[in-house]
């Protein structure tokens, strides 16, 4: 096969197709961005899970005053009730899952409300009496909560025990979600982005028919015909997928690391995040290209 004439003909054809070949290539870029992002959004979810799951403590809370839970009927805990909760926290039963643990009396409780609401109008009314104490245990493997909190909940003195991770639960489906989503409007695009380069590889081999008859007059083998729109079609898949690439690794520098970064106290997905997902954009708009292209002159050439 001579390759430099194979290279002619694909370029004559993208000369010919320019306005196709620029949608082919805006098509691509904004699908692959959509992919880019949708990879990015679960690498940031999954360094937020380890770092925060990691951190997630179980609290437990005990009775005040004012507590109904039906371990408070005495009202308040008793030292005894608080030495036995400790007891049993460190008890061999629970000691192999406990990392660290530590009390939190009802003026660092009340101290640590004032930090976290300050300026608030909950602020003002709130006194000591009213936040219940605490043990706050650090897991050594935080998805075995449940030993601590089916061993805790329901002694004498504690009103309840939280495992903190329920908290966070609803925020990573919430950012699964969205990035779930990104992916649905990526395969979508990814459809149009394939439809796209099909259509445009056949008006540009309806354009050139006289050539391609000639051609098969001449006895050029298929692939020979075919090589040059296949081409055609990887060239405008490719600069899409470099256009994708650059956009997200200048969303992670300008806007991730540039500004969330430094406006949020969070780990982010950094440069080297977005180095990792480029590789995948150009694979993917390559190979989307050339199996569209090459499944579209075929089905054109047995016409």
């Amino acid at each position: 096969m001579r390759f430099g004439l194979v290279l002619r003909e694909a370029a004559n054809g993208l000369r010919r197709n320019i306005t196709m070949v620029i949608s082919v290539v805006l098509v691509t870029f904004i699908s692959l961005t959509f992919v880019g992002t949708a990879a990015l959004m679960q690498l940031q979810i999954a360094q937020m899970k380890g770092f925060w799951y990691d951190r997630a403590q179980v609290a437990v809370y005990l009775c005040t005053s004012m507590s109904t839970a039906a371990g408070c009927t005495d009202g308040e805990a008793t030292e005894e009730q608080k030495a036995a909760v400790e007891a049993q926290l460190k008890s061999d039963t629970l000691k192999p899952f406990i990392d660290e643990f530590y009390f939190e009396d009802h003026e660092q409780a009340y101290e640590n409300f004032q930090k976290q609401f300050e300026g608030t109008p909950s602020a003002d009314y709130v006194t000591p009496d009213v936040l219940p104490e605490a043990f706050w245990v650090n897991l050594i493997d935080p998805s075995q909560s449940d030993v601590i909190v089916e061993s805790l909940a329901g002694m004498p003195g504690v009103e309840q025990v939280v495992d903190q991770r329920k908290y966070l639960d609803p925020i990573f489906d919430a950012l699964n979600a969205a990035s779930y989503t990104a992916i649905a409007i990526a395969a979508i695009m990814l459809v149009a982005a394939a439809l796209l380069i099909a259509t445009t590889i056949r008006l540009s081999a309806f354009s050139r028919r006289r050539e391609l008859g000639i051609m098969r007059l001449v006895g050029a083998s298929n692939r020979f015909i075919q090589t040059p729109f296949v081409l055609e079609g990887v060239f405008a898949g490719l600069v899409g997928s470099l256009l994708a690439g650059g956009a997200v690794v200048a969303i992670v520098i300008f806007f991730v690391q540039g500004y969330l970064a430094k406006n949020l106290s969070l780990t982010f997905v950094d440069t080297s995040d977005a180095l990792l997902v480029v590789p995948l954009l150009l694979v993917v708009g390559v190979l989307l290209a050339a199996v569209s292209a090459g499944i579209a002159i075929r089905r054109y050439l047995r016409v």
